[in-house]
């Protein structure tokens, strides 16, 4: 069974940091590109944060660059999203992405709201 399964989300105020944790398994992990998607209320879906299956290559929103940071950790299966600077309109429900050639795999998702 296909398992991700994030952690790390909370209430921050703004300027804090949190960090956000996908552990993953039933599927080749090293074989699959991940990524951190948001979804605010009432707004689309945006992709955060990817990277690459062996995690040479980043790429981040503009929104977030500078600020966040995703790595992944191929040996324990998982990946992660160093948020720092927060800011209000960085609250979202985050969601753990895994794509693959074939195959796309979600997390169900962890809050995070920044608010003083």
């Amino acid at each position: 069974e296909v398992q991700l399964v994030e952690s790390g989300g909370g209430l921050v105020q703004p300027g804090g940091a949190l960090r956000l944790s996908c552990a993953a398994s039933g599927f080749t992990f090293s074989s699959y590109a991940m990524n951190w998607f948001r979804q605010a209320p009432e707004k689309e879906r945006e992709l955060v944060a990817g990277i690459t299956a062996a995690g040479g290559i980043t790429s981040y929103a503009e929104s977030v660059k500078g600020r966040f940071t995703i790595s992944r950790d191929n040996a324990k299966n998982t990946v992660s999203l160093q948020m720092n600077s927060l800011k209000p309109e960085d609250a979202a429900v985050y969601y753990c992405n895994a794509q693959g050639n074939r195959f796309r795999y979600w997390g169900q998702g962890t809050q995070v709201t920044v608010s003083s």
